[in-house]
């Protein structure tokens, strides 16, 4: 018989099953407010949206590689690693985009362009691997475009950041596409050190021709821009990394991409606390930013139901 009052060996379990899962989930939604965070970062720094994603990119390459050095005692660059880098390169072209859109606009946009990933997605990854378009995801997602439409017609003032927006989410559909196809090599720390290396090669590639076009008033970051961009690597790329792979190991795969759905909405909340960019945000944006969320929210209820009738 068991004794009243003593926990038995089924009840310790369960509490340190609710444990694990307490601390998983509080790592995974620091891992989200630090992505949020680098949007605020984005538009703290001085320097224009190249350099900062370079720099984000070499100082977060040179801890990740001290990281796996320390932990596997070795680090090497085979042939097969060259897909690897050129993800990289694309990873880094959304970067380049997404913080001009916030430069030339404002965070708020920047993060609600991004948002339109999921649609963009839903179209180039079927093309990319074969696969038949899910005309369900189209319909969902498209209100997201319909979001942007609407502040994009009402507020002229924003058309430049938003251009540059829809480009950076076209460029992040491509990545994820790409990316998953990688994903299945396990390692993440190196693939995602190889990934910051390709896309420090491949902005140092572009230097001539972004110095042509657009030569920079200012090419070392300033000391108070340093300590940003060093934050910003560290926390917002290697950290959140860590604590995303951390989490992923007691947490589905499926919870933690419909989990990331709440990035944006951490963005605008942090951007109107710092930047008070609500003073600067019309009713367009306010009606556009529901349309949104609309969309996130019914592509959320879908992949769920859709989850449990496989």
């Amino acid at each position: 018989m068991e004794k009243k009052g003593v926990l038995t060996r089924p009840y310790i379990d369960k509490i340190r099953t609710f444990l694990i899962m307490k601390k998983a989930f509080f790592l995974l939604h620091s891992a989200i407010l630090l992505a949020a965070c680098s949007s605020i970062f984005g538009k703290l720094i001085s320097l224009d949206a190249v350099l900062i994603t370079w720099y984000r990119m070499l100082l977060a390459g040179i801890i990740l590689i001290i990281l796996l050095i320390t932990k596997e005692r070795k680090f090497t660059i085979n042939k097969t690693d060259r897909h690897v880098l050129l993800v990289g390169a694309l990873l880094a072209l959304h970067w380049i985009f997404f913080y001009a859109s916030i430069k030339y606009a404002n965070v708020s946009i920047g993060v609600i362009c991004f948002c339109l990933s999921g649609f963009f997605t839903a179209i180039i990854s079927p093309l990319i691997n074969h696969q038949r378009i899910s005309l369900t995801e189209i319909l969902l997602s498209s209100l997201s475009l319909v979001g942007i439409s609407l502040i994009f017609h009402f507020d002229s003032s924003f058309r430049l950041g938003i251009g540059l927006g829809i480009i950076s989410s076209i460029l992040f559909a491509l990545y994820a596409t790409f990316n998953e196809q990688i994903s299945s090599l396990g390692n993440e720390l190196k693939t995602t050190t190889l990934q910051m290396i390709g896309g420090c090669i491949s902005i140092v590639c572009l230097f001539p021709l972004y110095w042509q076009i657009m030569p920079p008033t200012q090419f070392l970051p300033a000391f108070s821009d340093f300590g940003l961009l060093f934050l910003l690597a560290l926390g917002c790329t290697v950290c959140m990394c860590l604590l995303l792979n951390k989490a992923q190991k007691v947490i589905s795969a499926f919870t933690v991409s419909l989990s990331f759905n709440l990035e944006p909405i951490y963005s605008i909340v942090l951007a109107i606390i710092i930047f008070h960019e609500n003073k600067m945000l019309g009713a367009s944006f306010y009606t556009g930013l529901s349309m949104i969320v609309l969309s996130l929210l019914l592509q959320m209820i879908h992949v769920i139901y859709s989850k449990n009738k496989g």
